[in-house]
């Protein structure tokens, strides 16, 4: 319950720079520059598009979890589909990509598959989603966060898909069911 206090205090904070151009306008117009400029219809179809990344970036990481043996899961395959609880993500995207990371982990300690792999991908995961609250801020700051969040973005998604692959590819391994990919459970 405190953690959940405490992403929704969080959650406040994101909103709250979400609005600050409509606060302080004169400190620049932040994300509504961009929005104007695609205009009404550019930007919902610029939003459709994102959300369809989204989409396939959270089936990649809900397959690494179902994936990973359930005894090393720091977190139920479901639980990466709260990436689209819209501005509450941008809490809880830290949350969801450290689970993973954890994940990966613990299995790469157990897996010869994963013997040589860089890292659990926890760093490019942390950076994008540092970059993306950045990005909120208005100006060059917040344009140049956006770019790096979507770089690390895509750093990351690549690390994630070369985790799939390597645990699909295991020996005697099963591939986990189209249900995996779904989020009907949340918790672990």
């Amino acid at each position: 319950m405190k953690l959940l206090s405490l992403k929704m205090c969080l959650t406040c904070l994101v909103v709250l720079a979400f609005s600050l151009p409509f606060i302080y306008p004169q400190y620049g117009s932040g994300f509504l520059e961009e929005l104007e400029m695609l205009g009404v219809g550019g930007a919902v179809a610029l939003f459709a598009v994102f959300l369809v990344f989204v989409y396939f970036y959270c089936r990649d990481l809900s397959r690494t979890l179902a994936l990973v043996s359930p005894e090393r899961r720091a977190a139920a395959p479901g639980s990466v589909w709260l990436m689209f609880l819209i501005p509450y993500n941008f809490v809880e995207d830290f949350f969801i990509v450290h689970n993973v990371a954890r994940s990966i982990e613990r299995e790469a300690a157990a897996n010869p598959q994963l013997n040589d792999l860089r890292g659990n991908g926890l760093f490019s995961g942390i950076g994008w989603c540092v970059a993306q609250i950045v990005s909120l801020a208005p100006g060059m700051i917040g344009k140049t966060a956006s770019l790096i969040a979507i770089i690390l973005w895509a750093v990351h998604w690549r690390f994630v898909r070369q985790v799939n692959t390597r645990l699909a590819s295991a020996p005697g391994r099963e591939r986990p069911t189209d249900a995996s990919a779904v989020p009907s459970q949340l918790l672990p």
